[in-house]
This record gives C-alpha cells, sequence and structure tokens, in this order.
C-alpha cells in the first residue's frame, strides 16, 4: 500500500486513531521522511484490511513532493465531540504516548494567551482553540494512569519523543501536578467562553 520513503502506519498491526482530530494530530507530529516538514494536505479514504474498517490518508509533500500515506483502524463507536475538541473516549491513545500528548498541551498552551481582552472574535476563537487542545491533551495524558495509581508508568511511553519528554522529568507526570496544570489550562479556557 506505501511506496518507497512514505510515512505510513503498518497495516499489521494497523493502530486504533479514537477520532479524525488524534489521526490528524499524529501525521502532524510524524513529518515527512524526507524533508522533516509536517505540511501535507493528504486525502482520505476507506479502506478495508483483513476486513476492519479503516481510514487511510494519502498525499504528496507539500515541500519536497514525497509520497506520505498512513492508514489507520476506525473505532467501533465514533466518538463525538461537541462543542470541544476530543481526541478520543475513555481508553488511552494507541498512536500517541503521554509524552507527546504532554508536548502538545505545552506547545498549544504556550501559543494561547492568558486573557482575551483585546482580541477580535477570530482572534478569540484561535486562542480558545488553542486552550482547548491543551485541555483536551492533558486529559489524554491522565488516561495512561492505572486505576488507583498517582502516576503515569513509565511502561506506556512508547515514542522515542514521549520518553525523553518523561526521561527529562518525570515528576511532571505525577497525578496531583498533572489535574493541576489541567485545572489552570481549564480556568483560563473557561475566560474566552464559547459561541
Amino acid at each position: 500500500m506505501s511506496e518507497p520513503g512514505a510515512d505510513a502506519v503498518s497495516p499489521l498491526p494497523w493502530r486504533l486513531a479514537r477520532t479524525s482530530a488524534e489521526a490528524h494530530l499524529y501525521m502532524d507530529l510524524h513529518p515527512c521522511g524526507t524533508c522533516a516538514t509536517a505540511r501535507f494536505h493528504p486525502r482520505g479514504a476507506t479502506v478495508f484490511i483483513d476486513g476492519e474498517l479503516g481510514s487511510r490518508f494519502a498525499g504528496a509533500c507539500q515541500s519536497c513532493g514525497a509520497l506520505r500515506e498512513f492508514v489507520f483502524r476506525l473505532p467501533e463507536h465514533i466518538v463525538l465531540s461537541g462543542d470541544r475538541i476530543r481526541y478520543g473516549a475513555d481508553r488511552p491513545s494507541e498512536l500517541i504516548d503521554p509524552g507527546e500528548w504532554l508536548l502538545v498541551a505545552d506547545g498549544a498552551s504556550a501559543r494561547g494567551r492568558v486573557d482575551p481582552t483585546g482580541l477580535t472574535p477570530q482572534g478569540l476563537a484561535a486562542h480558545r482553540d488553542l486552550l482547548d487542545t491543551a485541555v483536551a491533551a492533558m486529559e489524554e495524558v491522565l488516561k495512561f494512569v492505572p486505576p488507583r495509581g498517582d502516576a503515569v508508568p513509565d511502561s506506556v511511553f512508547f515514542s522515542a519523543r514521549g520518553r525523553a519528554v518523561y526521561e527529562a522529568e518525570p515528576g511532571r507526570f505525577g497525578v496531583v501536578r498533572l489535574i493541576a496544570v489541567l485545572d489552570t489550562y481549564r480556568e483560563i479556557a473557561a475566560r474566552f467562553g464559547r459561541d
């Protein structure tokens, strides 16, 4: 299904993308293997592999033209996001590990403002999306904590990037600290209201 040089999620075993938002975030986190740019506007298609329903995203890298392809398994039940960003239901991600989720939260919160004063309607919406992303990503980190656990276990970090985040500062993955950061992001996001 892939051409040489394509970035692909192996169909066997192919990993679950719980939502379209999670699939697109995963693709953003995995830039082109040829030129390392993330600019990529794929075409999506529904596929069947071994009788299972999935999604295939493929297209040319906008920088170097290399073919990029990702294939994901679809969930049995669609998760509706409602009026906010959601990456999945209660089960932890199979695509993005807790260290990468923490990086997503850090990046989104760093780009968002804490005070909506003076923002245009478009600016308000953009910053609200950034803060909603930070909240949703922190919620994803917490899904990796086992029942009655007090921290994300080191055994659940499956990407080199995520493991590096954990090894640099393992204390950030304690439940008390994660909840404190999540509550702060939620409080800031509430200042930006909803349409």
